[in-house]
């Protein structure tokens, strides 16, 4: 069992997913039809051997609580594991106080009171799989005080630009943390995700609330990369960044390509996530549907090509739903054209006959719209 408290942090403060963020925090964001995008850390914990998990959450908490639950279906220790959500009650109006050193700080005496020696801090809004398991024990060989996982990119001039991004050395010693600021192709994307001793952890929380209310925790690691030995490991594999209502869009179409999927899911690491009880996808001889991902539940009478299709969906006789992100039980009426478009829950199109976006700019048509 890895020695290790698990954390999931809350996005942050500056990262804003537009429509979709007005109705749930992104950890709770459908992905590829059937996982909510927080599946993806926890499921990298419970496969790690780290059972005790705390989630920590910021706002429009009902969505993510529900689909957490007790944390049964992630393959949690039943007896010695335990799946906490934790809440900033103390929370400010002004968004620049709302840091994770903030949450942290409210709830220093449940990261304390944990048993394990080490803390593995995850974001709920990246998706990739990683044996955090592995992480720790590199961690623990390497004698650093702090390991940061980062994913080498050649396109950060025109993606990852919420993210921070990792100067290392030539022995892989983190020198810097900054904001990709689009200035460089190359660049080592800083995954969020820290391995270090709890009693540094608990230490740089106090040391943060010190220098000021509104530090957050990257701020903190790179003030302390002079006095600390902080090292950078490189993960391989899928990486997708949820950190704008594009990239949410353009992580759910990679998927559709098997060859990325493949890199992402893997039998001897499942994600975990809550499944319900549903009859499989009905499909009708008037329907077509081609390079699409289509989840159970389904009722398929019109053309669907190049889209991911959620739970309980009905896409009726002549209706054409083409590079879309639908999400669970909307409904898209006969003759009707959605093309380039993210379509929230319970949506019902059937008035309007078309709706097309641009191919870089998805469009997005609210929940329980009735169009």
């Amino acid at each position: 069992m890895a020695n290790a408290l698990g954390i999931i942090a809350a996005s942050a403060t500056h990262i804003k997913v537009e429509g979709l963020q007005q109705y749930r925090p992104i950890g709770a964001f459908s992905f590829l039809g059937r996982y909510r995008v927080i599946d993806f850390p926890i499921s990298n914990m419970s496969n790690s051997d780290i059972d005790r998990i705390q989630v920590y959450i910021r706002r429009k908490p009902r969505s993510l609580v529900e689909h957490l639950g007790t944390g049964r279906h992630y393959n949690i220790n039943s007896k010695r594991g335990k799946l906490q959500i934790l809440f900033s009650q103390n929370s400010s109006e002004n968004d620049v106080y709302n840091t994770d050193i903030a949450a942290y700080y409210e709830n220093i005496e449940m990261i304390q009171r944990s048993h394990q020696q080490y803390v593995v801090i995850a974001p709920s809004y990246m998706v990739y799989a990683e044996n955090y398991d592995a992480l720790l024990q590199t961690h623990i060989e390497s004698g650093a005080d702090i390991t940061l996982l980062y994913h080498s990119v050649d396109n950060a001039k025109e993606a990852f630009l919420n993210c921070d991004v990792l100067n290392l050395n030539r022995q892989k010693g983190v020198e810097s943390i900054e904001k990709n600021r689009g200035s460089a192709k190359n660049r080592n994307i800083f995954m969020d995700t820290y391995v270090m001793k709890k009693d540094l952890f608990v230490d740089l929380i106090l040391k943060a609330r010190k220098m000021s209310s509104m530090i957050t925790l990257p701020q903190i690691v790179n003030a302390s990369c002079s006095e600390l030995d902080i090292r950078g490991v490189s993960h391989k594999g899928y990486f997708a960044t949820i950190t704008d209502f594009k990239s949410y869009f353009d992580a759910n179409m990679s998927l559709i390509d098997l060859k990325n999927a493949q890199n992402l899911f893997n039998p001897e690491w499942p994600i975990y996530t809550r499944t319900n009880d549903s009859c499989p996808t009905q499909y009708f001889d008037s329907a077509d549907v081609k390079n699409s991902v289509v989840s159970n539940g389904c009722l398929v009478e019109g053309t669907v090509e190049n889209s991911v299709i959620g739970r309980g969906c009905q896409i009726k006789k002549g209706a054409v739903v083409k590079n879309c992100v639908v999400l669970a039980n909307t409904v898209i009426g006969e003759d009707v054209h959605v093309e380039n478009q993210v379509i929230d829950k319970w949506a019902q199109i059937t008035k309007e006959r078309e709706i097309v976006a641009e191919n870089d700019h998805p469009g997005y048509i609210r929940r329980d719209d009735i169009l």
